[in-house]
């Protein structure tokens, strides 16, 4: 088979993984405000960064250091993952995705220096995240187009729901803008604007007026919180809303599944996953307003925000043909 390396195949995975992890490290260096504990780039406190001394690595020092280290990691793997994907005899196609891996990584790199560089301004901050979401789906599109799953589905007759994948489309969408929204709340400091949950502002249903600030602003008061503006609730609210949309979207793609494709294990049981990672992730976004923004849940909620977008694409990959050209041919069909 053409995409039979063994090699290539376990790389791809594992830049898949290394990219997760820098995710949750870029997560805790925003969840413990260490962006600017080393305040210069790309030196660190004037050291080549790989000769910094590891007895310094202390206070937000080592969450922003590491979190360089290891970006720097990714980025050498990105760049020996597309040397041996460009030597090898796959189809152009996947050498051109491998490709702007690594343009995206380099672009990624540049950005969180210019993030240290003009101390984290909201704009660069936001493309920064949202950069590393995209990359992440990169390298996950590049280890499908490897695996031995989709070669066999290749090989193989299968019936295809041209509906369910547009629903698909539209859930991965709608991931992805909550991830942009999440971003935004996060760099904007609004992770608190709604403090509490299941209300909001002390209501099931935001009054939206300058009663609800003064409450929250009281509140903030009491936590030894800096008071908010009106703006920042919207940001919130916007990503309480949308994830409920999410929800209710995902609901509907489990009826559709289960009318339609029940006798697909391949992507039912993926459905399943993502439906147990969606869950999580609502728990978490619960915690981390109730958690009054405690670390590990915070970043486990950025973290795993990226997971659910991850099985997104791989729900929409798993339920589409595994040949752009078939694909093409089933949408002109519908």
């Amino acid at each position: 088979m053409l995409n039979s390396n063994p090699l290539l195949r376990r790389f791809a995975k594992f830049l898949c993984l290394a990219t997760l992890g820098l995710i949750f490290l870029g997560g805790l260096v925003k969840s413990t405000e260490s962006g600017l504990s080393v305040p210069d780039w790309p030196t660190t406190y004037g050291h080549f960064m790989f000769s910094f001394p590891l007895d310094q690595m202390v206070g937000g020092i080592k969450y922003e250091h590491s979190h360089r280290m290891a970006a720097s990691l990714v980025g050498l793997l990105t760049l020996i993952f597309f040397i041996l994907i460009y030597r090898s005899k796959q189809p152009t196609w996947i050498k051109r995705l491998s490709l702007w891996t690594v343009v995206l990584v380099i672009l990624q790199g540049i950005l969180g220096g210019l993030t240290v560089r003009f101390f984290l301004p909201v704009g660069l901050s936001l493309l920064h995240g949202v950069l590393a979401q995209t990359f992440f789906l990169f390298t996950i599109f590049l280890a499908y187009g490897l695996s031995v799953e989709r070669q066999k589905r290749m090989q193989s007759t299968e019936n295809f729901d041209a509906k369910f994948i547009r629903f698909v489309v539209i859930l991965t969408g709608m991931v992805f803008i909550q991830l942009i929204l999440g971003n935004w709340m996060r760099h904007t400091e609004s992770g608190l604007a709604i403090p509490d949950f299941p209300t909001m502002g002390g209501r099931l249903w935001p009054s939206m007026d300058s009663a609800m600030l003064e409450r929250i602003n009281a509140w903030r008061f009491d936590h030894n919180l800096l008071p908010v503006k009106m703006g920042q609730v919207h940001v919130h609210l916007m990503h309480r809303v949308w994830a409920l949309l999410i929800l209710l979207k995902l609901l509907y793609i489990n009826r559709v599944a289960f009318a339609r494709l029940i006798h697909n294990p391949l992507i039912i049981k993926t459905l399943f996953v993502l439906n147990l990672a969606v869950a999580g992730q609502i728990t978490l976004g619960i915690a981390t307003v109730l958690m009054e923004k405690e670390v590990i849940t915070t970043t486990l909620h950025v973290a795993l925000g990226a997971v659910v977008l991850g099985l997104c694409l791989l729900l929409l990959l798993r339920s589409s043909p595994a040949s752009y050209q078939k694909y093409k041919t089933l949408m002109a069909k519908k």
